[in-house]
């Protein structure tokens, strides 16, 4: 082969390669602005991130945003650069929403029980069913007149707040049908997951049974400080919880305990 004829294959490899590394960063940085990605949903996205990350930083970077990866859990999301890191000029692309008491609380929670499975060491997989969420949660819903005078509507609250954090991402139904009304849907963070429920065998099991993953991406939204003063906030759930209501029914039930950014 010719001198000339190497160079070229040469430079037509090279920018086959480069063309390539192009496709896998665009992939890569799409998916994260899309949601949260997850090495074992995900494993090709995740090598990818994982080789490509230099860049991944850069390209997040001229649009307000930083990268944070989590190795050890097999995670990483985009969040806001910090504010005093922040050009004004660039429009914040990812909005500080603050979350409603109850689903601030329940977060809380199972923020708790997610460290005391971790210092329990064993899996690091924390499956809870819709029986103990209801447990966990009994003591601060019963506040509510309506709620401690009717059990069903109680269960029927904690329904609607599970839904809700699957939605965010922090909860993923264990199995098929899982959803509380027995619905179908998917998961905002994986499209290719169907959301549902039952026992974790595929089938409908009783209600209680229903099983629920804690996504390990809490550990970042609920960090170690807050965890920490984590009883202190618990207190303030109870006094918010037995608030007298506005005269509608309802109290005012939001808090800054949470904020989604």
């Amino acid at each position: 082969m010719t001198r000339s004829a190497t160079t070229a294959t040469t430079t037509a490899t090279t920018s086959v390669t480069a063309a390539t590394a192009r496709t896998e960063l665009s992939v890569v940085v799409t998916t994260l602005l899309k949601g949260v990605v997850y090495r074992e949903s995900g494993p090709q996205t995740w090598r990818d991130l994982l080789a490509l990350e230099p860049q991944v930083r850069d390209a997040v970077a001229m649009l307000g945003l930083e990268l944070v990866v989590d190795e050890g859990d097999g995670y990483a999301y985009l969040r806001s650069q910090p504010e005093h890191e922040r050009d004004e000029r660039v429009p914040r692309l990812i909005p500080r929403r603050e979350l409603p008491f109850d689903v601030s609380l329940l977060l809380a929670l199972l923020r708790k029980r997610l460290a005391q499975s971790d210092s329990e060491g064993g899996d690091t997989r924390l499956v809870v069913t819709r029986a103990e969420i209801v447990d966990m949660l009994r003591v601060f819903l019963a506040q509510d007149a309506g709620a401690a005078a009717n059990e069903a509507r109680l269960v029927d609250r904690v329904d609607a707040l599970v839904r809700r954090v699957v939605e965010l991402g922090f909860l993923r139904p264990a199995g098929r049908a899982a959803l509380p009304d027995g619905g179908g849907g998917v998961e905002p963070d994986d499209p290719g997951r169907v959301v549902g429920a039952g026992d974790g065998s595929g089938g409908d099991g009783p209600p209680d049974a229903r099983r629920f993953e804690v996504r390990r991406i809490l550990k970042a939204f609920v960090d170690a400080q807050w965890l920490a003063d984590l009883d202190a906030r618990l207190a303030q759930y109870l006094e918010v919880a037995a608030a007298p209501t506005d005269g509608t029914g309802s109290a005012d039930r939001t808090t800054s305990a949470g904020t989604v950014a």
